[in-house]
């Protein structure tokens, strides 16, 4: 497989080199406002398409240590509106909980990244309860509104106890319009090489078949272009399209994208305290550097407004976000 950061035939070597071809500067961060924390790799389920290649033998877990820094910076950075919580499964890391509650306790919005059957899991068995208390907006996997091909990505009967989860979810009045305080989002990732359709008319289509299958109500869809590191760089180089899938994304990048990239506005924490751009740097060991290059972690500052106006790591993988309509953690960029 060509390495992530060599250049292909008829596309620019470098994300960089392309930014430069528009006339647009090299990335810098502004004023940080959503702090994304990945608690560790442990996950109940070990999908195709995971950038994090999480699962249940992962044995990278954030200590409590780290998450009481985490809790002194929350409450120390009033820049900071949302803190959003990741992994692997974020809900099985001991420090979850306290994570959720003291985000809340100063004002955040917090963000549970959840893949649904989590909540099925035992010892959770009081999950959606809590987190319906401490309205936490639940941003939630599901791949497709069809069995088959969410049981392609994640597993047999992934399906139905994404089903059960979400009915439950549901009966707490998340996703539904008597509890605007509960919001409920679904995320599709593309089942293989190509961009997500256009999300305004995907989600439509899933609230149509998920309401008239299972009575499922939720609040919006986002989609995500599948990243080509991990696992599916894996799969793509097993089937020979690792190159033509960069190329894809290369060919259709869309400058106007650039503006509302995540990494701009947010920073990413590894479950050892040390600080990325974005998820898919940390994944791939791009870590945050200072303007003098230095690697940062969370032991090193005060406030993540210290990070103001620093260099963003980029490499081939970026062209995903800013392909087509773009693609963040909050779904399309245009």
């Amino acid at each position: 497989m060509r390495s992530l950061m060599t250049g292909l035939a008829g596309t620019p070597n470098t994300f960089d080199e392309t930014l430069a071809r528009h006339g647009i500067s090299r990335l810098t961060r502004g004023r940080v406002t959503t702090l994304q924390i990945n608690v560790g790799k442990l996950c109940n389920m070990a999908c195709h398409h995971c950038h994090v290649e999480a699962g249940p033998k992962r044995t990278e877990i954030m200590t409590e240590r780290t998450a009481r820094r985490l809790c002194d910076l929350i409450t120390s950075d009033a820049n900071i509106a949302i803190v959003d919580l990741t992994g692997g499964a974020p809900e099985l890391n001991p420090s979850f909980r306290m994570l959720v509650e003291h985000a809340r306790s100063h004002g955040k919005h917090v963000i549970d990244r959840c893949n649904l059957t989590v909540l099925l899991e035992p010892g959770l068995e009081d999950l959606p309860e809590f987190l319906a208390a401490q309205r936490v907006r639940i941003v939630a996997s599901l791949p497709c509104y069809q069995r088959a091909n969410v049981e392609k990505q994640r597993g047999k009967g992934a399906f139905d106890r994404s089903v059960t989860a979400l009915l439950r979810l549901n009966a707490l009045g998340y996703g539904t319009a008597a509890r605007p305080d509960l919001p409920l989002d679904l995320v599709y990732n593309p089942g293989g090489a190509f961009l997500p359709p256009a999300q305004a008319r995907l989600e439509a289509t899933y609230k149509k078949e998920l309401r008239e299958l299972f009575g499922i109500e939720f609040c919006s869809l986002l989609t995500l272009t599948n990243m080509p590191i991990k696992r599916f760089a894996d799969a793509l180089a097993r089937e020979g399209k690792h190159d033509e899938y960069l190329s894809l994304l290369a060919s259709h990048f869309n400058p106007g994208t650039v503006d509302g990239l995540m990494c701009r506005s947010l920073v990413s924490v590894g479950w050892d305290g040390e600080l990325y751009d974005c998820d898919f740097n940390q994944m791939l060991e791009l870590p945050l550097r200072t303007s003098a290059d230095e690697r940062r972690t969370i032991w090193d500052l005060d406030s993540f407004q210290a990070l103001l106006e620093g260099p963003i790591a980029t490499a081939p993988h970026c062209f995903g976000c800013t392909a087509g309509s773009g693609s963040s953690c909050g779904g399309a960029l245009t």
